[in-house]
Formats: C-alpha cells, structure tokens, sequence
C-alpha cells in the first residue's frame, strides 16, 4: 500500500452517511501516518494535532465518540483546585493554560466561565490557607481572562447561595472555573480533525493487530453496525483508550508499560429551583470534594462526584443506589432545603483512566498522563485529565514520531480553534438578527451558539422549506428538532442513544430520561439514516430498555448487582463484540 498521491483538501468536518461510507473506502485502501484507537478527548485530539502537523491520519471508535468517559465528567474544563493540596503544581499550571486557551480561544463556543464559593467552616487558619491555594490557582496559569478570588463573610456567602444552612458555614471565597459540555466539545475535536483532513469512523472496532516481524504496521478493524472487515495500515499505531487501554494492550500480544485501573464517578442531575444560588459550589467531604454546577443555561445542577474502584463492566458503567445516597447526604449537609431522590432528573456514571502504580503511594500520581512506545510503531497514552487532553495529544504523537518516516512538524494546535469558534463573538452580537431572520426566540440564538458556534447557520438552515424543524421536540423543548436532524446529518450520530445521551443531553436532563420523545427524535432522522419501520421500532425499543436498566439499577445496593441489570440491556450497535477475541 502506499500513501495517496492526490493533494487533502480541505473538507467541511462533516460526520454524515456519505462521509462514512467514503471514510470505510479509505481505510482499507490509504496508508496512514497515524491510526488512532479511541474516540474520546484524547484520541480526538490526537487526531487533531497529528493533522494539522500535515500527517496523513485514521481515527477509529468501537462505539461513538465521547461514548466512554469523555462524556460523563463532572463537565469542568478547571486547573484541578484540588490538586495543589497534593503539591502537584505542574499539573495545575499546565491545566489552567489550557483553560485559558480553550476559554479565549480554542473553544469559546463550548468552555464558559463559572463563578463558584468556596464555604469557609473553621476560623483562623482556613480563610489565609484557602486563600493562598486560590491566589496560586489565579495566578499558575499565566495571563487570565475570569476574575480572581473574593472575601465575603458569612451574610455575603448567603445572599450570594441563599440555600445553604446559615451554620454551614462561618464565610466565603469565590472563585472563577470553567464549566464544559464534554461530549460535544469532543465531537467537535473529532469535526475539526475531519476538517483538516483526518479519517474518522465510529462504529468501528479494532479487533487486532498487524504485525511484521516486531513492528505493528496496523489494525484490523469490524464495523459494529454490519461485521463487515478491513485492514487499515499505517506507520504508527496510538491507543488512547483510556479504561480500554489494557485490553487493547492485550489484544496486540505485546507487554505494555502501565495499567490503568478504572475509577467510577457518579453525578445526579436536580432542577434548577431545587437549590437557591446564584453561583456554583465546591465542598469539601472526608475523601474528596463534591461539586454543585449550574447547567445548561442554569436549567439543571449537577452534583458529583463519587470516586470508587470499578471492576465490572468497561462499557456501561452502573450508578447504585449507595452512589446517589453518598452523593444526597453530602449535598443535604449544607442545604437548607434538602433534596431527595425524587428531585433526581438524571443520573450517569463514567470512569477515570487511572495509572495503576505498584502501590497505593505511587498511584497518587494517577492524574498525571504516561506516554510509552510499546514496540516499533505502537504507542499508548494513558491518565490524565480532560482539561489536558491538547498537552497529551502532542505528547502521544510526539512519541509516535520515530515510526514516521517523513518529518513531523511540531504541534501547532494551540493556534487552532475549533470549528465554531471563528466568528462566536461576533454572531454573539448579531443575536437580535439570528432571531429576526430565523424567526426565533433570541434566547433560543444564544443557546444554540453555545452549542454550535459560528455553525449555528449550518443547524438553522435544515429548516428551510421545513419550518417545522424550528419547532422544540415536543417533550424535550430546551431542543430544536432541527438540532436532531443535525446530529445525523453532520456530527456522526448513528443511534438513538447517540443524540439523546451525547449530541444532546436529553437523557439526563428531563425525568423521563428520553424515552417520552424518542420516537419522535427516531422519525425525524430516519430518512437521513436510511431507517425503515423496522429500524425505527428496533431503535426505540433498544434505547427505552436502556433507560429501563439504568434506572433498575440505580435501586440496587452494589456494584455487582447494579452492573447485572444495566449489562444485560441490547446493545444499539449490532455487531459489537465484547470481549474482542485474541486470535493466538
């Protein structure tokens, strides 16, 4: 096989049928620089950095993209405030750089500043403490564009979050953090990759390795819709996996240089007049800290995290109901007005990647990310955290770079916006003539350019000659129907689950978890997805024993017993092979 001949155009980013019918033809035909495994924030960045280096790039994604961690996060794009207690000060400036990055310039569109308090419970020594941790934490990053720290006593606190308990606290401090949608701020790297040339396709599973002699020169790949097989070669092969990252370790038959143990974190979703504040919360509890985030135009909160060790099942990890309970007795401490299950609107558990040490002390370095190359032409990058997702993807192809026989071009992606991001600021203003010359609501405009950017004509203009798709899906009126049709058309969305869960975040922020407008949402994007009566019935069907499971197993007591229910529901994808067989 030898590399394309024919100059890479330029393409619009689009994830659409077409693109993937085209993408599989590439595969098994082009030979790539990088192939990258892995669909979530790294891997997408990955993906990014190595095209706009000019590298000639493949991403494949077993699932969908963002369908693993990089969608189930405490949604922060933040320096990690807590990491300075454990004097991991790089860590911190490093994450607080990409803050700035994403939030000025990057990604505007999708990373927005979020004020929180900080609850001050003993006097003395924890105001001058807090305070010299936050004054770091304001000033590690270099330049910023969000204010720094502020005093306030205990009547400050309180006029500013009117629903905690008056003896929750004795002050405050505020402080500024950013806040993200993951899932779509992920796609949108994947989009912007496409943009510049790179080869995505979901959907598709590594089932193994070529090899020639020791060197790893390609995978081969199954589509998880139809079975279908290809072989994709390329120069250097980087898993990113992340809690995947030993099973496709296994799966190339090579000794790998770290393990990533798996660590589940659990966030509950409650409506916005459950909680009287007009800002965010961060808590200290025994073991960690806990968030309380205002989300999505201040409709909902989020609250989480929980942090304990997963061994089940990789794919669908399941929340308990000791999960949400933690999570409710730790929140109710501080609230005047506590909440109870019944508040709950959504729930989700995700897993970190953690680097596994040899003990408990060298696993304290967890969130900091590992970069090895396992032989000639595999490399595998792990840990981390979703803020640093740009500094480990030069890395991973930085280490990738031996394997390549022309010369790599250093990173650049600290000058490349996402797609969407050019023109934000400006269509921010033109918010009064969106609306007037779409004939909508101008709050609706500027929900929509924070979702989409500069793209928010591209979602609009699906309405013309179909006005219809202006309207709000009917039982998740925060969307446009055209918003699901867009999903399908142009951001890689293959299956119900995919829109509700990821492309939009009605699975988690309406009671009914999706399932009152999932046949809607399905009737809308048949005709793009080629789906008959058949399909339709099949998508919904599958996607409401989704729903079904993940709450059944919310009520359960344990891990294994929750992990039972939410295991045993279909699975969208048809074809998807758990566990992948190693062919010895």
């Amino acid at each position: 096989m030898t590399k394309t001949s024919e100059p890479r155009a330029q393409s619009s980013g689009d994830l659409g049928p077409e693109q993937r019918a085209a993408a599989w033809e590439r595969l098994g035909k082009d030979h790539f620089d990088v192939v990258v495994i892995g669909g979530g924030v790294v891997g997408a960045g990955i993906a990014l950095d190595a095209a706009t280096r000019g590298l000639e790039v493949a991403l494949v994604e077993a699932r969908d993209l963002a369908s693993g961690t990089s969608s189930r996060s405490s949604k922060m794009f933040h320096g990690g405030l807590r990491y300075l207690e454990q004097l991991e000060f790089g860590l911190v400036q490093e994450a607080l750089r990409e803050r700035e990055l994403s939030l000025t310039s990057l990604a505007p569109h999708l990373v927005q500043p979020l004020r929180f308090l900080y609850p001050l419970t003993h006097r003395a020594w924890e105001r001058p403490y807090v305070a010299a941790g936050l004054f770091l934490y304001d000033t590690m990053g270099g330049k910023k564009s969000v204010p720094g720290q502020h005093h306030l006593t205990r009547s400050g606190a309180l006029r500013l979050f009117p629903g905690l308990r008056r003896d929750a606290l004795i002050g405050g401090l505020t402080y500024y953090d950013t806040v993200v949608d993951d899932a779509r701020h992920t796609m949108t790297l994947a989009r912007t990759a496409a943009h510049y040339g790179a080869v995505v396709r979901t959907s598709t599973q590594v089932v193994g390795f070529l090899r020639e002699a020791d060197r790893v020169v390609g995978v081969k790949v199954r589509d998880s819709e139809d079975g279908r097989t290809t072989e994709v070669r390329g120069h250097a092969v980087i898993n990113a996996t992340g809690v995947w990252t030993d099973e496709i370790q296994a799966l190339s038959q090579l000794r790998g240089r770290f393990h990533v143990r798996a660590s589940k974190g659990v966030h509950i979703v409650v409506p916005r007049d459950r909680i009287a504040s007009d800002t965010g919360l961060i808590l200290r509890t025994a073991t960690s800290v806990l968030f309380v985030i205002p989300w999505k135009s201040n409709n909902h909160w989020l609250i989480g995290t929980t942090d304990t060790d997963w061994n089940l099942d990789l794919a669908h990890p399941a929340a308990t109901k000791a999960d949400i309970d933690y999570l409710l007795d730790q929140v109710n401490r501080v609230l005047v007005t506590p909440l109870t299950h019944d508040d709950i609107q959504g729930v989700y558990a995700g897993l970190r990647p953690l680097l596994a040490g040899e003990s408990d002390e060298t696993s304290k370095l967890s969130r900091e990310h590992a970069v090895a190359r396992i032989a000639p032409g595999l490399v595998a990058i792990a840990g981390g955290k979703y803020t640093t997702y740009r500094v480990m993807a030069y890395d991973a192809v930085d280490a990738a770079a031996p394997d390549i026989p022309q010369r790599v071009s250093p990173s650049i992606t600290e000058k490349v916006p996402l797609l969407g991001a050019d023109g934000y600021f400006a269509l921010l203003n033109q918010t009064q003539h969106l609306a007037q010359t779409y004939g909508v609501h101008p709050y609706r405009i500027e929900h929509l350019l924070n979702r989409y950017g500069s793209m928010v004509t591209d979602v609009l203009d699906l309405a013309a000659g179909k006005p219809d798709l202006l309207e709000p899906i009917t039982d998740a009126p925060s969307y446009l129907k055209a918003e699901a049709v867009y999903a399908a058309v142009a951001e890689g969305a293959l299956h119900l689950d995919d829109i509700l869960a990821r492309r939009t975040r009605i699975s988690i922020e309406y009671s009914h978890r999706g399932v009152a407008c999932a046949e809607e949402v399905a009737r809308l994007v048949a005709p793009v997805l080629g789906w008959k009566e058949a399909e339709i019935k099949r998508e919904v069907d599958t996607y409401n024993a989704r729903v079904d499971a993940e709450i059944r197993s919310q009520t359960q007591p344990d891990d294994i017993s929750a992990d039972a229910l939410r295991a045993a529901a279909p699975e969208p994808r048809p074809e998807i092979l758990e566990p992948v067989p190693i062919e010895r």
